[in-house]
């Protein structure tokens, strides 16, 4: 039987699993606005409409702690999400980068725009998120990940 979602996008597999590592949000001078640790799993689930989900963790310095989960699945060769915060879709754009445009529901007017770019060594990633407001670019997120 085969896996429309392998088939489509064959090196997102890569980024199976769990990885973990920082986020930092940074305003347009580059000063940070907001750090944190991260967990991130991410599952390829063998069957049914979800195609793909994501477990997040987020840890701050003062006990904060944040979970969510986002189920994707796959509409038009592309990755849907439409969760409480946001929706929007992903796609596979090169054997590396995986790029995402996602409408944030929680703050009305503003979307981000992610690259999501994994090292040759599949062990280490890169992400950066773009944010608009209203058309304007107000801040950026930076992660760093190792896999598990």
């Amino acid at each position: 039987m085969s896996n429309p979602l392998l088939d489509l996008m064959p090196q997102i597999y890569d980024h199976e699993g769990v990885w973990t590592g920082t986020y930092r949000h940074v305003d347009l001078d580059g000063q940070t606005l907001d750090f944190h640790k991260s967990r991130v799993e991410c599952i390829f689930p063998d069957a049914g409409d979800v195609v793909y989900i994501q477990k997040n963790r987020f840890e701050w310095e003062d006990g904060r702690v944040y979970e969510v989960e986002f189920p994707g699945v796959l509409v038009d060769d592309k990755i849907y999400w439409d969760t409480e915060t946001f929706s929007g879709y992903g796609w596979q754009s090169g054997e590396n980068v995986f790029l995402l445009e996602l409408d944030r529901k929680d703050l009305p007017g503003a979307r981000f725009h992610e690259a999501i770019v994994i090292g040759p060594d599949r062990k280490t990633r890169a992400r950066t998120w773009h944010w608009f407001k209203d058309g304007v670019c107000f801040k950026r997120t930076l992660c760093d990940e190792t896999k598990l």
